[in-house]
């Protein structure tokens, strides 16, 4: 991104320049819209500068434009916090990543603590160096005053000079565009990546399983139970794990935070992150250091993720002894979640000693749950298979003895996983094992501490799939469904034998060609002619496609088979109403697309809307020459130079210019009957191949979860041994 001179961004940070490029990303459209926007609106903002033949506008300029006109697909509030983001990545020739966030940080935690802006009083100063050196002398008293033991901002501000007053300033424009500090620090700390720290962030979560470790927690319902509550973290990082627990709760006022960890720079930057959530300066205490020391109060609720550590230097004991240290600090009735790698949480365990320490938790009656979650969820680690343990100290009766397993490893975290998973563990915590009454989990087993301590070291995964997938609708109607298919495949295969009876065996009649060969036309004459006709695909919104619609919608995907034809469909009114120029094709009509490859179909039924870039090619029923639909699909889906390199952005040719032999009318007319008659087979060996697959994929599914067994099979003579 480009500013304006030095000088001029540290006076005035928030007059930034930005490119064309940068206001397609700042109104969250593509970049050729803005250029559409600079020639339909004269009130476009002007060019102010240009770097290497770009024109580069005012940003405030075009951020008030945006707002004002209302297009692009940034909210108001997103366009000036973005605009204020412009303004920091301009100054990193000036601080580093890592004072960028910290200053920021203390500047919003010190106007919190201070009750008013950090330019009150000198806005009336002119916009200069003297002003600067006015402005952060104010901000160094007010640091010293309110924050005279440096437990949140003093040494961070005070490492610095007037060089960082334009820091104050964009402070400033951070809170106005998110309304107070908080929203402005959660908004910062959300753009760490962006401003070159990935490093803070290479701990964080994905939303979902953020989600779901808030709904674990159960934090409102505590809350509606109790007076206070005292949440801790002994490995908090930057506090995301906190920060999200008291963003789903209005009651801040009743929660006391206890956080620990070894950066003390990470340790200051979770003090500031929640105080600015709404947690009062005597019911916070975050400490620097290897463990949890005993703080203000005990812990009701322990929510954390084990530091991470690369496969090579990774102990399985060491993370054991941290699930322990974790399990120490709860009393009676309070809940913990670790998230951890599933090598040492769930994984078979070789090391004796880690077997050892792993059978004394579940043996103490603390681990409630053991859930293997899927990769990805951790972001910017990829590769690292995580796990995560609920536990909870004095489990209901029912409970007791025992532990929830599940396994989610191959799923998505979808918002319906996170639900039921959810769900699963609340109800195991509240109510404990129950009969089979509708509360079965929904993606694990209940296994007795017994058996898993029996299989010393052995995994913590489920020994079978869940109860409530056993005993599904599916599963009980499972041979109900095979027998159908096996009745199916009787009739396709009968309907087949009778086929091959009528007509005989499938025999072509081809013979080599003696003579000249027949004379060359292309798709491009046949249309000049007449005898095709080429008709545009039309634009649908796919928010208008259904399953259950009136019109099939053939698009690329249909065509070339990626989805079954008539799995997109579209409504009669809808298309009489917002579709009023849409025609319908007709029988025998050639759908053809040449997006992503050449693909073909011939649409036998007729009635089905084309979607574009998909086009249609109709063959006039009076041709002269005679011409089928079958016969043109089949000789261009075989004509040479269709395809394209993989470095190509369009085909070789156009698909007029595909070259077709000029077949004489008997050779059409055998040649349509042959086609038919292929087709015909194909679709009786097909019906033969689904209804075969769908019994073997059945039974296949009902072994392997142990829900079918086998009798003894019908004679057959000469069996296959292969």
């Amino acid at each position: 991104m480009t500013t304006v001179t030095p000088d001029a961004t540290l006076r005035a940070p928030a007059s930034v320049l930005v490119s064309m490029a940068e206001i397609a990303a700042l109104a969250r459209v593509k970049r050729p819209v803005v250029s559409t926007w600079r020639r339909r609106h004269g009130d476009f903002p002007a060019v102010v500068s240009q770097s290497s033949g770009r024109p580069l506008f005012d940003g405030a300029q075009v951020a008030e434009w945006l707002i004002a006109s209302g297009l692009g697909n940034a909210a108001p509030a997103d366009l000036r916090s973005e605009l204020a983001l412009f303004g920091i990545v301009a100054l990193r020739n000036r601080f580093t990543p890592w004072q960028l966030v910290e200053t920021l940080g203390s500047l919003l935690c010190l106007r919190r603590l201070d009750g008013r802006p950090l330019t009150d009083g000198v806005n009336s100063l002119p916009d200069d160096a003297e002003a600067d050196g006015t402005l952060w002398s104010v901000v160094l008293r007010r640091a010293g005053r309110i924050d005279a033991e440096d437990d949140f901002v003093l040494r961070e501000l005070s490492s610095l000079d007037a060089a960082a007053a334009p820091l104050a300033r964009l402070a400033e424009d951070l809170v106005e565009a998110a309304y107070d500090e908080h929203g402005a620090y959660e908004w910062l700390l959300a753009a760490r990546s962006r401003l070159g720290l990935d490093s803070l962030a290479a701990d964080a979560v994905a939303p979902e399983l953020r989600r779901l470790l808030t709904q674990l927690t159960d934090l409102r319902l505590r809350l509606e139970h109790g007076e206070s509550l005292t949440l801790a973290d002994p490995y908090v990082r930057a506090g995301d794990l906190l920060a999200a627990l008291l963003d789903d709760t209005e009651d801040r006022d009743r929660v006391t935070v206890l956080a620990a960890d070894l950066d003390e720079r990470l340790a200051r930057i979770t003090r500031r992150r929640l105080l600015l959530a709404g947690v009062g300066e005597l019911d916070l205490d975050v400490q620097t250091g290897a463990d949890l020391e005993e703080g203000i109060t005990d812990p009701d609720l322990v929510v954390t993720q084990l530091p991470y550590r690369p496969g090579e230097t990774r102990s399985v004991l060491a993370a054991l002894e941290q699930v322990e240290r974790v399990a120490d600090l709860l009393r009676p009735g309070c809940t913990a979640l670790v998230l951890g790698p599933a090598d040492a949480l769930v994984d078979a365990l070789r090391d004796t000693e880690a077997s050892q320490l792993r059978s004394a938790l579940l043996r103490a009656n603390l681990v409630e749950s053991v859930i293997a979650l899927p990769g990805g969820v951790l972001p910017f680690r990829p590769g690292y298979r995580p796990a995560l343990w609920t536990l909870t100290r004095g489990p209901v009766r029912e409970a007791e003895g025992k532990v929830l397993l599940a396994d989610i490893s191959a799923d998505r975290l979808t918002a319906d996983v996170r639900m039921r998973l959810a769900e699963d563990v609340l109800l195991w915590r509240t109510e404990g094992f129950r009969a089979l009454d509708g509360h079965e989990p929904r993606y694990g087993r209940i296994v007795p501490v017994a058996d898993l301590d029996r299989s010393f070291g052995g995994p913590l995964t489920p020994p079978a799939p869940p109860v409530s997938a056993i005993w599904s609708d599916e599963v009980k109607e499972r041979p109900a469904l095979i027998a159908e298919a096996e009745a199916r495949l009787e009739r396709a295969t009968a309907a087949a034998r009778a086929h091959q009876s009528e007509h005989g065996p499938y025999r072509g009649g081809v013979l080599r060609r003696d003579g000249r060969l027949p004379r060359r036309t292309t798709l491009g004459k046949l249309i000049a002619t007449g005898m095709v006709t080429r008709l545009p695909g039309h634009r649908v919104d796919d928010r208008h496609l259904t399953a259950d619609g009136h019109h099939a919608v053939l698009g690329p995907e249909e065509i070339t088979g990626e989805s079954p034809v008539g799995a997109r469909r579209i409504d009669r009114l809808l298309l009489a109403t917002d579709y009023d120029r849409v025609s319908l094709t007709e029988p025998g009509d050639i759908v053809y697309t040449l997006t992503p490859r050449l693909a073909l179909h011939v649409d036998r039924a007729g009635f089905s809307v084309v979607a574009f870039p998909a086009r249609v090619l109709r063959v006039a029923p009076d041709a002269e020459p005679p011409l089928t639909p079958r016969v043109l699909a089949a000789l261009l889906s075989a004509a040479r130079g269709t395809g394209r390199s993989p470095s190509a952005v369009r085909p070789a040719r156009r698909i007029e210019d595909y070259q077709l032999p000029d077949l004489t009318p008997g050779e059409v007319r055998r040649f349509d009957a042959l086609l038919a008659e292929t087709g015909h087979r194909e679709r009786l060996l097909r019906a033969q191949t689904d209804a075969l697959a769908e019994a073997r994929n059945r039974t296949i599914a009902g072994l392997a979860d142990g829900t079918l067994t086998l009798g003894d099979p019908p004679t057959v003579r000469n069996p296959p041994t292969g």
